[in-house]
């Protein structure tokens, strides 16, 4: 039988990882700069933490995560998100005691058993965003600003992006009004049953909301001809989103409200946004995110309102860099190229010292030719070669060749510091 990966799960290779490293590194440089700090919550939880959080009811937690009993007995999630972590770490480790409002973020991958899609594997990373304290327009309004910040921020290195971004918000209403448009959806809904997909025709009792975002386009044609939310917002939720579309425009941002925007969790109440790539594919939205006022009350904490987002890494990467777009390699600097069983002792510690000096250097301990060994250099597209043959050891020296231009000179073998200032200065 051929070995292969689990469906949906993926290898990474090394330009995988300068890919990942690159957009991890863009996300800590911005998110430092609004006062964000790194967490890391584990990949496994108690299965309850889900059921509480996003909901029995859901598709996440009925359909598409990855549950099992472990050697004890007790049910464990591999994580779907990371919010629920991350407002159980609040609770258990009592932070928000200390202060508040609470910034954090953690990157790191999520599972979900779903169809894989192109830039949603059923492994997946993300880039989570939560702030915990007293909410209001101002916050959700720097907190869309900070995402939109963080996925533009490579167009400084790599130019304007293939697909451009649109951001689209809306609000879920609050408890007073949400539940009367519920009730109107649900019965409406069950009046067009028959035209639904199978899986909305489920939804229609346990999740009506997720009915509105269905890409099937008979559900679309049913949806087309319902009310939408807004038309129950209550005189508060009007206001606030007022408020908040006002200063997205005051930030020169522009956005599109789209009122059969939904989210697939329980816990999100008014505002609510995407990011979508427009193009991209079927699957465009690259970040979402909303508020949560009583996730973290919910599951027995403190009453502590919280607003966050996830940046989807991999669908990041293709906006970012296609299919042809590389992320600048750290080459190797210098190439030890030893010809013989007493230069491989030589080139062994030689290397340990320039490594020491913080020169990034590669040795090739194989018996094979110069001619063969320089040819393995100019593929790497290392910079310097140090020659270490008969003649050199010979004369305790070593031949320094410069691969760009093809000049060479002998140094003495014990004068490192003079190798190393003779190699800095000439990559200056």
């Amino acid at each position: 039988m051929k070995l292969q990966a689990v469906r949906g799960f993926k290898d990474w290779l090394p330009e995988d990882f300068r890919r990942y490293h690159y957009l991890c590194e863009v996300s800590r440089k911005i998110l430092d700069l609004y006062g964000f700090e790194e967490v890391k919550v584990p990949i496994l939880e108690k299965t309850e933490l889900y059921v509480r959080s996003i909901g029995e009811v859901t598709d996440i937690v009925q359909k598409e995560t990855y549950t099992f009993l472990d050697r004890n007995g007790e049910s464990l999630t591999l994580r779907p998100e990371a919010t629920a972590g991350i407002c159980r770490m609040v609770i258990e480790k009592s932070v928000y005691a200390k202060q508040k409002p609470l910034r954090f973020y953690t990157i790191g991958p999520m599972f979900r058993h779903e169809r894989p899609q192109k830039g949603r594997l059923r492994e997946f990373y993300q880039v989570s965003v939560e702030y915990f304290g007293d909410l209001n327009p101002f916050v959700e309004a720097e907190l869309i600003n900070i995402a939109l910040h963080i996925l533009r921020e490579p167009e400084k290195e790599f130019g304007s992006f293939l697909h451009p971004l649109r951001l689209e918000i809306n609000s879920l209403g609050c408890r007073d009004c949400r539940p009367s448009y519920r009730e109107y959806l649900v019965s409406s809904l069950r009046e067009k049953k028959d035209e639904l997909c199978k899986t909305c025709q489920e939804r229609i009792e346990r999740n009506p909301l997720r009915v509105l975002d269905c890409k099937e386009e008979s559900c679309k044609q049913v949806v087309l001809g319902l009310k939408t939310l807004n038309e129950f917002w209550c005189s508060a939720c009007k206001e606030h989103f007022s408020r908040l579309s006002k200063l997205l425009s005051s930030l020169g941002i522009e956005f599109f409200h789209n009122p059969y925007l939904v989210r697939g969790l329980d816990y999100y109440v008014r505002t609510i946004f995407e990011i979508k790539a427009e193009g991209l594919s079927a699957q465009d939205t690259v970040c979402a995110g909303g508020r949560y006022d009583y996730l973290v009350e919910e599951l027995g904490g403190p009453k502590l309102p919280g607003i966050g987002f996830a940046i989807g890494v991999e669908r990041w990467a293709l906006l970012v860099f296609g299919e042809e777009r590389r992320v600048p390699e750290n080459k190797t600097l210098v190439f030890i190229a030893p010809l013989g069983e007493a230069a491989n002792e030589v080139a062994l510690k030689l290397s340990s010292e320039l490594r020491s000096k913080g020169i990034k250097t590669i040795v090739s301990y194989e018996e094979k030719s110069l001619k063969a060994k320089l040819r393995s250099a100019d593929k790497l597209g290392v910079e310097y070669v140090l020659i270490l043959g008969e003649d050199e050891l010979s004369q305790s020296k070593v031949c320094l060749k410069d691969m760009r231009k093809g000049a060479q000179e002998l140094l003495p073998l014990e004068d490192i510091p003079l190798l190393v200032e003779r190699i800095k200065s000439q990559t200056e």
